[in-house]
């Protein structure tokens, strides 16, 4: 792989017409295959009811992905806090980290989108798209949870409550803390085993460049920035972070930017495979919930409408969908736009081994620039 390595973030999509438990069995086999062709990390998101998404218990996954394989890195992108408490989120990975080694990466983010009356970052002002050095960096998309909406449901079910997000600075404290063994009450040390001295690369995940990129950099933790799910905000997000940035756990700041991606062996076949994928987001972003995903003949026999068309229109227009040399092009540009250190790929289609496929064939395509990057030994 290149100087600059990438990894695999699996939502673990349900395909129409297929089962959740097809869906996770696919995560397994997908996991091992990607170890096999060189990716650095398999991380695993979080999500809850959706028909289309078979995510929803991030930790289960990732023992069962850690179980089957032997040198990917694992973990969460990422673990809300607000859908679990920060005890009970320092045991797990301590557990997975007891079980399967120093390879658990713990990704922490924080819960849902904001409600209503919420005040906006300076990101989401209202702007027109840019081109910044070859990469589309699109008008930002405000995300707001509607009353009654899917997202709505979660958060009741989760038993969130209005302070889970100002609770994340102090959850983070407790994990750091449990994972350090230095975390007292009262004076008194309390251990939380197997949490206590747990191997777990400890990492925080962002959107909008807000609370989440000020603390991540306030305490020299890597940060990762969403281009998949907020390209419109992805630069203010890095630039957030890196200029909150303090040396800590970390010398120097390390960032992950993600990219939505499909790689055919042509680029007809390529955008054959891509589509259903605005139907798929627009299912998210109106609050109904992820639809299973379509296969190209019901993407075809469904367009959408000029509404939610252009509600999904900077998730389609910054997809890297193309034959291996283009999309890999593409993920050059972000990387240099960004300054990412890491790129995190995600890649849904609705056949298995079409999606495998385009994993290797990215794979490949980058380990074949990295080799030529390589000075000849003397």
């Amino acid at each position: 792989m290149s100087a600059v390595p990438l990894s695999v973030l699996d939502l673990v999509p349900v395909s129409s017409g297929s089962t959740a438990a097809a869906a996770l069995h696919a995560t397994v086999d997908l996991a091992q295959r990607a170890e096999r062709a060189g990716y650095a990390r398999y991380w695993l998101a979080e999500h809850h009811l959706n028909p289309g998404v078979a995510g929803s218990a991030p930790t289960v996954v990732i023992g069962a992905v850690a179980a089957t394989t032997s040198s990917i890195r694992v973990g969460s992108a990422a673990t809300l806090v607000g859908n679990v408490r920060g005890l009970q989120i320092a045991e797990t990975f301590g557990t997975l980290a007891a079980l399967h080694g120093p390879r658990i990466d713990l990704g922490l983010g924080r819960s849902g989108a904001p409600a209503p009356g919420t005040p906006k970052p300076p990101s989401l002002a209202p702007r027109a798209d840019e081109v910044v050095d070859g990469l589309l960096v699109p008008a930002p998309f405000d995300f707001r949870i509607a009353a009654g909406s899917r997202f709505a449901l979660q958060g009741e079910l989760l038993g969130r409550v209005p302070g889970d997000v100002d609770r994340f600075e102090g959850d983070l404290e407790l994990v750091r803390a449990l994972f350090a063994g230095t975390w007292t009450r009262d004076g008194a040390l309390v251990e939380a085993p197997p949490a206590t001295g747990a191997p777990v690369e400890l990492w925080i995940h962002g959107s909008t460049g807000g609370e989440s990129a000020r603390i991540a950099g306030a305490l020299g933790l890597p940060y990762g920035a969403n281009y998949h799910t907020s390209p419109g905000t992805v630069l203010a997000s890095v630039e957030a972070y890196r200029e909150a940035f303090r040396p800590g756990v970390l010398d120097a700041p390390h960032v992950i930017v993600s990219a939505d991606v499909v790689v055919g062996r042509t680029a007809d076949e390529a955008s054959e495979l891509a589509l259903g994928y605005g139907q798929w987001v627009w299912s998210i972003r109106s609050g109904v919930g992820a639809i299973a995903y379509p296969t190209p003949d019901e993407a075809r026999a469904r367009p959408l409408d000029d509404e939610a068309a252009a509600a999904v229109a900077d998730r389609l227009a910054t997809r890297f969908v193309g034959d291996a040399s283009h999309v890999a092009d593409r993920l050059e540009t972000l990387r240099r736009v960004t300054g990412a250190d890491e790129l995190l790929v995600t890649t849904i289609t609705h056949d298995h081994e079409a999606r495998v496929r385009s994993y290797e064939l990215l794979a490949d395509e980058w380990a074949r620039r990295a080799e030529q990057e390589v000075p000849a030994a003397v």
